[in-house]
């Protein structure tokens, strides 16, 4: 199944690190958050924090990538809408949210080769298709949805673009760190609201 199912689920991508500073293409490369990323993860865990009021939930648990930079992340955001909110949320990592493996491309600017493996279906030496990525990626949500409540998914944004794929929206859009995303479905269609 390539299509995400239609319930709501929130996404963030993952703080800021010095490769994404430099254009670098990370991948599976597990480079961890700098300081700005750390306090992007804590600024958007009190966004969050925010929405628990009046015993609303707008999510009720959080599954993450395994890499560091996006497990840090959702660590942050767990311990401030703890701190905040009084609310202590479920935290499980799930190897298919890791990023693409961008093979020989890891570590390199991105650049045209990247447009072209989105766009064009260029495989990548030693690396993931960008349909091998939507297909896990929509597959680890679907799993993620398939349970009860509404999960926040922490990754990255490649394989956000994977998703986006699965919603039927336009892929090649960059997604900011560590800005809380609300994913709702609406009448065969899929409304991103950025928080």
């Amino acid at each position: 199944m390539t299509q995400i199912l239609p319930k709501p689920f929130w996404y963030l991508r993952h703080g800021e690190t010095d490769w994404n500073v430099k254009g670098l293409a990370q991948g599976r490369t597990d480079i961890p958050l700098n300081e700005t990323g750390i306090a992007q993860a804590v600024r958007a865990g009190q966004t969050l924090a925010a929405l628990f009021q009046n015993n609303d939930r707008p999510f009720d648990h959080i599954i993450s990538s395994p890499l560091s930079r996006a497990a840090v992340t959702a660590i942050r955001v767990r311990d401030e809408i703890d701190r905040l909110a009084g609310i202590t949320l479920p935290l499980r990592i799930e190897e298919d949210l890791s990023e693409v493996c961008f093979g020989i491309h890891e570590g390199e600017l991105m650049s045209d080769w990247y447009h072209d493996w989105i766009e064009a279906g260029t495989s990548l030496e030693n690396g993931e298709s960008f349909k091998t990525l939507t297909q896990r990626a929509v597959a680890a949500v679907n799993q993620g949805l398939g349970s009860e409540g509404t999960p926040l998914f922490v990754a990255h944004g490649a394989l956000f673009r994977g998703l986006r794929a699965g919603m039927n929206l336009s892929v090649n859009e960059r997604l900011a760190n560590a800005v809380p995303i609300k994913a709702q479905p609406k009448n065969n269609n899929w409304l991103l609201h950025m928080i």
